[in-house]
């Protein structure tokens, strides 16, 4: 199986970028993507040129570290998955592949194809925690939490922070991944004494490293890899409004 590759190459942020053509041949479908990648980097390196640089290949989709728009979709044209669990079968013998970064002024390109998501990190800092003292692990059943409850939070932690929403929204909204992250924490009793706190921090805080505001046309849920619902921004939403109606935590002393 042979393809065509467009890949954007880029040295830094602050360098020009530009697609270069590549060929990849004799490729085996049933490759991952980024093994087809690796190919394609050992035919460069043996010509004396730079590698494609990529950022990981877990293969398993649970960093998201490996994300690239692939035909102008983020991971690639498969439901569900992460571009390290894209597969060759999912083209076509001598298909023309553009290949690029996560494009958003939050997110400048580190090199080629990999991008700083430490916004992504700052923002978790902002409040996606709780402050409980270490020690170990309390029964089960010590803390009952209601399962339709104890159901939607896992559903929100499934978030790995991959980007892929930024990406896909046309106005690089972070707003999913702020919901599923300030939502995991909010449903659970252990984030209770936080979640006003939690909600106005990491909503500024996402503000601040510039994302843009979400205007619902639900691509972020369409491309997300673990298939977080918008009915969690809806939720942060509230949050966040219920604790501005309160009153800022940091500034009167509560907690929630």
């Amino acid at each position: 199986m042979n393809l065509k590759l467009r890949v954007w190459r880029q040295r830094n942020a602050l360098s020009e970028g530009r697609f270069v053509e590549y060929e990849a041949k004799d490729l085996n479908p049933n490759m991952s993507f980024l093994e087809m990648l690796d190919v394609v980097n050992e035919e460069l390196t043996k010509r004396g040129e730079d590698p494609i640089a990529f950022d990981s290949d877990c293969r398993e989709g649970i960093c998201g570290s490996c994300g690239c728009v692939i035909n102008g979709e983020p991971h690639g044209p498969e439901s569900r998955v992460a571009t390290c669990q894209t597969y060759v079968r999912s083209f076509k013998d001598g298909d023309i592949i553009v290949v690029e970064p996560f494009r958003a002024r939050a997110f400048p390109v580190i090199r080629d194809l990999i991008v700083d998501r430490s916004a992504f990190d700052r923002i978790i800092r902002a409040g996606g925690f709780i402050s409980v003292a270490t020690g170990s692990a309390p029964p089960a059943n010590a803390m009952p939490v209601p399962k339709h409850r104890a159901d939607m939070a896992m559903d929100a932690a499934q978030c790995i922070g991959c980007g892929a929403c930024v990406a896909a929204c046309k106005n690089a909204s972070a707003m999913l991944f702020v919901a599923a992250k300030v939502s995991h924490l909010n449903l659970l009793p252990q984030g209770k004494p936080e979640k006003d706190q939690r909600a106005l921090s990491m909503v500024r805080q996402m503000d601040a490293e510039g994302f843009g505001n979400c205007t619902v046309t639900a691509a972020c849920e369409a491309v997300c890899p673990k298939g977080i619902s918008l009915q969690f921004i809806s939720k942060m939403n509230r949050d966040y409004a219920v604790a501005l109606m309160k009153g800022d935590p940091a500034k009167t002393g509560g907690a929630g």
